[in-house]
């Protein structure tokens, strides 16, 4: 595969339908946000997806395989599911990557969508501290205690309503971390908003 292959894709990522990156039948994996349950969070959990099947092959490729042109699909759908989690202004925080997996990606996934989200502030004030470990095959409170105190704040959001947005719900470790970031920081979120989730009680 090409450069010119992953920033102009001849099929889609999630089916390998070709014509577009984003096929309509992929597409339709995504719904309109749905309330998920996340016990510790706080704030309202939203997905737009269950991580399964096509969805969660779009959201691979565009967080591991470098499929680009996925983010204007992605942020439309952000845009989209926002009027859920509250009024106008809408601020965005990205919910952070290690360093070392933002470098591998060419930068941070989330930050690259939020920033797609064109009727929403972005603030990138969440930081993981060094000797966090990748969270792929730790169990729950492992999660926990890989991310307890390794997540750092630097700035505030512009007032508003405050939505955290991450790829996966899995456990909810990295939202419950990060909204008490924000909290000791003084600063309240308003929901958590997540492209997909693996909870059990997930959408669809």
């Amino acid at each position: 595969m090409t450069a010119f292959d992953l920033l102009l894709p001849s099929s889609c990522a999630g089916c390998d339908r070709p014509g577009t990156a984003c096929c309509a039948t992929c597409l339709d994996e995504f719904g309109p946000p749905a309330r998920i349950q996340v016990p510790g969070v706080g704030p309202p959990v939203w997905a737009l997806a269950a991580y399964r099947g096509a969805a969660r092959e779009l959201v691979l490729a565009f967080k591991e395989r470098g499929a680009r042109a996925l983010v204007a699909w992605f942020g439309a759908m952000v845009a989209v599911a926002l009027v859920s989690a509250g009024p106008r202004p809408w601020t965005l925080v990205p919910a952070p990557s290690r360093r070392s997996a933002a470098r591998d990606r060419g930068g941070d996934h989330m930050l690259r969508i939020a920033r797609a989200v064109q009727i929403a502030n972005v603030a990138q004030v969440l930081r993981l501290a060094a000797g966090v470990s990748d969270s792929v095959g730790l169990s729950p409170a492992e999660r926990r205690r890989n991310l307890e105190g390794r997540v750092e704040v630097h700035g505030r959001p512009q007032p508003g309503t405050t939505v955290l947005l991450d790829d996966v719900i899995t456990t909810g470790a990295t939202a419950s971390a990060c909204v008490r970031a924000l909290r000791r920081a003084g600063v309240r979120t308003d929901a958590v908003l997540a492209l997909t989730s693996a909870r059990p009680n997930q959408p669809r």
